[in-house]
């Protein structure tokens, strides 16, 4: 589950989930419904292998929305399908999506990056919170 929320000049993402694979999920789906509010109008064509590796969770999750984010600007592809595997040597997942037809994709926000500022994640009694703010 995640939810946005303002942030001055920029905007926020706060995300829950029972599993910490789960947040990851969410995270990416949440910074995409930024870009593109109508997440399924993004058809699932291509697969994209991400592997990255942190000591830290928190850090972790911040390059992984980047890693997407650089997808999005430098491939223009919106992501909206997301496997993650996560271990002790971080994270491996297939991002899945298409290229942004702006025939059929309706942008929102220019989502420029995400930042350490107001970075959090915990684990709760009932799984895993986040925290974070993109710059728009």
């Amino acid at each position: 589950m995640y939810e946005t929320f303002e942030h001055t000049a920029d905007l926020g993402l706060r995300v829950s989930s029972e599993t910490l694979e789960g947040l990851f999920v969410d995270a990416a789906r949440g910074m995409f419904a930024m870009i593109v509010p109508e997440l399924t109008s993004v058809e699932l064509r291509q697969t994209v292998p991400v592997t990255l590796k942190a000591d830290q969770s928190d850090y972790l999750l911040f390059d992984w929305l980047n890693e997407l984010l650089y997808r999005f600007d430098a491939q223009r592809l919106l992501l909206a399908g997301f496997e993650v595997t996560l271990d002790e040597n971080g994270l491996s997942a297939l991002a899945q999506g298409e290229v942004y037809d702006p025939l059929r994709h309706q942008l929102e926000h220019e989502v420029k990056a995400v930042t350490y500022h107001g970075l959090s994640l915990k684990e709760t009694d009932k799984g895993w919170e986040a925290e974070l703010i993109v710059d728009i």
